[in-house]
C-alpha cells in the first residue's frame, strides 16, 4: 500500500466522532486555551519519528506488543496486550453511540437501530476486505470528514458575517484565552496541561499503539514511514485546528441576539451543540445535513474498523501464537480473525445498550483510553530508553501504573457524577433568552468547593496518561534496582530507541571460537544461535536466534 492511503488510515485512526463533536464544544464551554493541543502533536510526532518509530521499522513485528515479549517475557506481553483490548472494546462503544445519538437528534431514528447499521456495514468491510478495504475506506472516509467540517464550518463562518465578526464575538463571550500560565495541575485548560498532558497522550497514541504501529510499519522502509507520520501529523494539526474555529463559530452564532441552545431547551448535552447548530442555519439546505452525518459516521466507521483489525491481529498474535503457543495454518488464521471481528463488532454494540442506560459510563470508558495509553507508553518507553530495565520492573510498574491512573480517573468521574466536582464552563450572555430558563441551566455554573475532594480526583483529564506512565517508570525503575538490573552492554541495540544507542556500552558476545569480542548484530547468520557475555551472578546468558522474519533477542528470565 502506498504512501498516502496509509496517511490517511493514521488520521482517520486518530480523529472519531467524538473529536468532530467534542472539540467544538470543549471550546464553546472553555475558551481558546485547548487550542495549543496543535503544538503537542507536532512534538509528538517529530519525537515518535525519531525515538519509537525507527526500533519498530527494524523489528517488522506484526503484533507492536511482541517487542514486550523480546525485550522482557511473556507475562509483560500479555499483560500489555489485555490492558489493550479491554480499552478498544469499550471505546468502539463510545465510537459507536455519540454519532449515533447525533444522528438521532436530527431524524428520530432510534440510537440503537442506528448503532446496529453502523456496526454491521463495519464488520461486513472489515471481515471482507481486511487490512486493504480497512485502509481504502479510511481514505474516502478523511475526505468525506474534513469536506463535512469544512463545509459546516464555513456555512456558520459567513452567517456570523465572517471571520473577523467571529473572533470579535469570541472575544466579547471571554473565549479567546491562550496563555494562561496557571501551574496548578487542576485547572482544565492551561499553556502546561495542555502542551504537556496532551503531548503525553498523543505521543502515547501514536508511538506504541497497535493500531497506528499496524499502519507505518507496511510501508517499505523507515524514511517512507517517517514520512507517514509526518503527513499524519500536519492532517490532524490542520483538522483539530478546523474544529477549534468551528468552536468559536458556534459561540458567535449562540451569542446574542441568538440564545444558548442549552438554556432554551433545545438541546441537553454539550455533544448536541453542533448537530442543532447544522440543522439551524444549514437544516433548509438540501444534502448539508446529510454530508455533516455522513462526516461523523465516516469518522465512527473509520476509528471501529481500525480498532476492529488491530484487535483481531493482537489476539491472533499475543495469545494464539504467544500465549497458548499455537502455530495455525493461513486459513485456520484467517477464520479465526474474521470470526473475531465479528464477535468484537457485536460486542461494541452490545456496549452501546449500557452506555444508554448509564450516561456515566461514556465518561468512564473515554478517561480509560488516556489510562492505558499511558500504561503502555510507559512500558515501551522502559524497554526503548532505559537499557537496565529488567521484566520484573516492567511487570510491577505496568501494574501499578494503571492501577494508580485508573484509580485517579474513576475517581474523578464519580465526583463529575456525584456533582462535587462541576467543569468550570464559561457562561454565554442569556439576555435573549426566554424567561423560562431552567434551573437546571444555570446550576452548570455554580461551583462548589472542591477543597474535600480527594487531590487525585481533581486533576485535568489531560493529566490522566501523564500520570500512568510517570508511574510505570518510577515503580519499574524502583523494582529494577531492588532485584537487579540489567547490564545495557548485553541488550540487543535493535531493541533499544536511537536515541541513546550514542551513551550505550560496547556490547560484546561470544564468537564461535570462545573468545568475547565486540560483534554487531547484522553479524549473527539466520538460524544461529549464539550466547552473550554475562559474568554478572544476577543475570543468566542471553540467546541470540536470528530468523527469517526478523532477529528475535530474548535477555534470558531474571534472578
Amino acid at each position: 500500500m502506498g504512501l498516502f492511503p496509509i496517511s490517511f488510515s493514521l488520521i482517520a485512526s486518530f480523529i472519531s466522532g467524538v473529536t468532530i463533536l467534542g472539540t467544538p464544544a470543549e471550546i464553546f464551554n472553555f475558551g481558546t486555551q485547548y487550542w495549543i493541543t496543535i503544538l503537542s502533536i507536532l512534538i509528538s510526532g517529530t519525537v515518535v519519528s525519531e525515538v519509537y518509530l525507527p526500533v519498530f521499522a527494524r523489528l517488522q513485528l506484526n503484533s507492536v506488543y511482541e517487542y514486550l515479549e523480546i525485550r522482557f517475557n511473556r507475562a509483560v506481553r500479555i499483560l500489555i496486550s489485555f490492558i489493550f483490548i479491554v480499552d478498544v472494546v469499550l471505546y468502539q462503544s463510545i465510537v459507536v453511540y455519540v454519532p449515533a445519538l447525533a444522528l438521532n437528534q436530527v431524524s428520530g431514528i432510534d440510537v440503537h437501530i442506528i448503532g446496529a447499521v453502523v456496526c454491521g456495514i463495519c464488520v461486513f468491510y472489515t471481515v471482507l476486505g481486511g487490512l486493504k478495504a480497512v485502509v481504502w475506506t479510511d481514505t474516502l472516509q478523511v475526505g468525506v470528514m474534513i469536506t463535512a467540517v469544512i463545509v459546516v464550518t464555513g456555512l456558520g463562518t459567513y452567517h456570523v458575517g465572517g471571520f473577523q465578526k467571529v473572533w470579535q464575538k469570541a472575544e466579547q463571550a471571554d473565549r479567546i484565552q491562550f496563555l494562561n500560565f496557571d501551574a496548578s495541575p487542576y485547572t482544565r485548560h492551561t499553556v502546561w496541561t495542555v502542551l504537556l498532558g496532551s503531548w503525553l497522550y498523543s505521543t502515547a497514541y501514536i508511538s506504541v499503539n497497535q493500531t497506528m504501529v499496524q499502519r507505518y510499519r507496511s510501508l517499505p522502509d523507515m524514511k517512507t514511514s517517517k514520512l507517514a507520520v509526518g503527513i499524519f501529523t500536519i492532517g490532524v494539526m490542520t483538522f483539530i485546528s478546523i474544529c477549534c474555529w468551528c468552536g468559536l463559530v458556534l459561540v458567535a452564532w449562540y451569542s446574542p441576539p441568538h440564545c444558548d441552545p442549552r438554556a432554551s431547551g433545545l438541546i441537553s448535552m454539550d455533544d448536541q451543540l453542533l448537530p442543532a447548530f447544522v440543522m439551524e442555519i444549514a437544516g433548509h439546505l438540501h444534502g448539508v445535513p446529510g454530508l455533516f452525518i455522513a462526516g461523523i459516521f465516516g469518522a465512527a466507521l473509520s476509528t471501529l474498523s481500525v480498532g476492529l483489525n488491530s484487535t483481531s491481529v493482537v489476539l491472533l498474535e499475543d495469545f494464539v501464537k504467544g500465549c497458548c503457543r499455537l502455530n495455525p495454518s493461513d486459513r485456520c488464521a484467517t477464520i479465526f480473525v474474521k470470526s473475531i471481528v465479528v464477535f468484537l463488532g457485536l460486542l461494541a454494540l452490545s456496549f452501546t445498550f449500557l452506555v444508554n442506560k448509564l450516561g456515566g459510563v461514556l465518561a468512564v470508558t473515554g478517561s480509560l483510553a488516556a489510562i492505558a495509553a499511558g500504561t503502555s507508553f510507559g512500558v515501551f518507553t522502559l524497554g526503548m530508553l532505559f537499557p537496565w530495565t529488567n521484566s520484573k520492573g516492567a511487570f510491577v510498574g505496568a501494574i501499578a501504573g494503571f492501577m494508580i491512573a485508573g484509580w485517579a480517573s474513576l475517581g474523578a468521574n464519580a465526583s463529575l457524577g456525584s456533582g462535587q466536582l462541576v467543569p468550570k464552563k464559561i457562561p454565554m450572555d442569556v439576555a435573549y433568552c426566554p424567561a423560562n430558563i431552567s434551573d437546571k441551566y444555570f446550576e452548570m455554573f455554580e461551583f462548589p468547593d472542591e477543597e474535600n475532594v480527594f487531590p487525585l480526583y481533581r486533576l485535568s483529564y489531560h493529566w490522566f496518561s501523564g500520570l500512568g506512565a510517570a508511574v510505570v517508570i518510577i515503580v519499574g525503575g524502583m523494582v529494577t534496582w531492588i532485584t537487579g538490573p540489567k547490564n545495557p552492554a548485553y541488550i540487543n541495540r535493535d531493541l533499544l530507541s536511537p536515541a541513546i544507542h550514542r551513551w550505550l556500552p560496547e556490547p560484546r558476545y561470544l564468537d564461535g571460537t570462545g573468545r568475547w569480542r565486540p560483534r554487531s548484530s547484522s553479524d549473527v547468520q539466520i538460524g544461529e544461535t549464539i550466547l552473550l557475555e554475562d559474568t554478572s551472578s544476577r543475570h543468566r546468558p542471553s540467546i541470540v536466534v536470528k530468523t527469517s522474519e526478523t532477529q528475535r533477542l530474548t535477555n534470558g528470565p531474571d534472578t
